[in-house]
C-alpha cells in the first residue's frame, strides 16, 4: 500500500501556502503544515473528510484530532471496531487504527475552513485521486460532507449527475468499492440536528456490515 501525502513545504495552493505561513507566526505551536493520512495496513475502510481544522488537525498534525469532528468521529470508529485505545484530543494518544485510513480531500488548512475550487481540483489531482488509487483493495470509501463526496466521484472519473450526495447514499465505483456518504460530523451539524450521533453512527453500522462481506 502506498501512502500519499503532501510534503510538509508543498506550495502548489498559493492562498494555503500564505495562510500557513502567517499561522506559523501566530501559533508556532500548532503542526501548520500538509496534515498527513493517519492509517493501518491494509485498510478497508478510507475515512475522507474535507480539510483539517483550525485547532483540530493543523494543532495536532493527525486527521480530526483535536476538535468537536474528531470526538464523534473517533468515538465510531471505536465502537465499531475500526481503532483500539482511548481517544485523548492529541496525536500521541495511542490509538491505533484498524484496517482503516483517515484521509482529507484538501490537506492544509483553509481560510475560514472553507477551500476554493481551485485548491480542491490542485489537491485532487496531485494527492487525493493519486491515493484512491494506490488502495484498490479498500471495501468503503466514506465521505463527510458533500465537498468531500463530489471531490471523490470525480477523483474516480464518475459523474456526478449520476451520483449525487446525500446522507447514507451508496454507490459502487469502478473497482468495486463502496463510496458511502454522511453528513460531516462538525459541530454546526450535531448542534443544529442536521446530523445525529445515532445518524452517524449508523454509517459506521453499514461501513462495517460491508467491510465484513
Amino acid at each position: 500500500m502506498s501512502n500519499i501525502n503532501a510534503p510538509y513545504e508543498c506550495r502548489e495552493c498559493p492562498r494555503l501556502a500564505t495562510f500557513l505561513d502567517e499561522q506559523r507566526l501566530l501559533r508556532p505551536d500548532y503542526y501548520n503544515g500538509p496534515v498527513p493520512n493517519f492509517y493501518s495496513p491494509d485498510p478497508k475502510l478510507i475515512v475522507i473528510g474535507l480539510a483539517p481544522g483550525m485547532h483540530g488537525a493543523n494543532r495536532t498534525g493527525r486527521p480530526f484530532t483535536g476538535d468537536w469532528a474528531g470526538d464523534l468521529l473517533y468515538a465510531a470508529l471505536e465502537k465499531y471496531r475500526f481503532s483500539t485505545g482511548n481517544y485523548d484530543k492529541h496525536a500521541n494518544d495511542g490509538v491505533e487504527l484498524r484496517n482503516t485510513m483517515i484521509t482529507n480531500v484538501v490537506r492544509c488548512l483553509p481560510p475560514q475552513n472553507k477551500p476554493i475550487a481551485t485548491e480542491i481540483n490542485t489537491c485532487r489531482d496531485l494527492f487525493h485521486k493519486r491515493q484512491l488509487e494506490a488502495l484498490p483493495n479498500a471495501k468503503v470509501l466514506l465521505c463527510l460532507g458533500k465537498i468531500s463526496h463530489d471531490s471523490t466521484i470525480r477523483a474516480i472519473g464518475l459523474r456526478l449527475a449520476h451520483h449525487k450526495f446525500g446522507h447514507g447514499t451508496e454507490y459502487m465505483d469502478p473497482q468495486g468499492r463502496v463510496i458511502l456518504s454522511s453528513y460531516h460530523c462538525s459541530r454546526y451539524n450535531t448542534n443544529t440536528k442536521r446530523l445525529t450521533e445515532n445518524m452517524f453512527y449508523k454509517i459506521f453500522e453499514r461501513a462495517r456490515e460491508i467491510c465484513e462481506t
